[in-house]
């Protein structure tokens, strides 16, 4: 019982961040995640596409992008990684289709 209560307590506090901020705050957040994210992938997919998460960790906003290869027809996909304090974006290493898969909401492809 002592655990359960103690579990609760920490999931309690660790949702605390995520509460403190209003709607659009995380909305802004978002968007600003997205635009950065693609504009640091414009050089290596076209017309990419961004799956946001919409609180990201206690420093970092995370996002996941995906499209077509530049010059090539693979679906390729990088994750980005948005410093929550300098506001600066990194992607990381290409992904390809073999080793992540993400469907996009109203996507029609299987």
């Amino acid at each position: 019982m002592k655990r359960q209560a103690l579990a609760f307590t920490l999931a309690t506090f660790a949702a605390l961040p995520a509460m403190a901020s209003s709607d659009s705050a995380w909305e802004e957040f978002v968007a600003d995640v997205q635009a950065k994210c693609l504009s640091a992938a414009a050089p290596l997919i076209d017309d990419a596409k961004a799956v946001v998460d919409p609180t990201g960790s206690e420093n970092y906003g995370l996002a996941i992008l995906t499209g077509k290869a530049k010059g090539a027809e693979a679906t390729i996909s990088h994750i980005c990684v948005y410093d929550k304090k300098t506001k600066a974006v990194e992607l990381g290493s290409e992904l390809s289709a073999d080793s992540v898969k993400v469907e996009l909401p109203g996507s029609t492809k299987p």
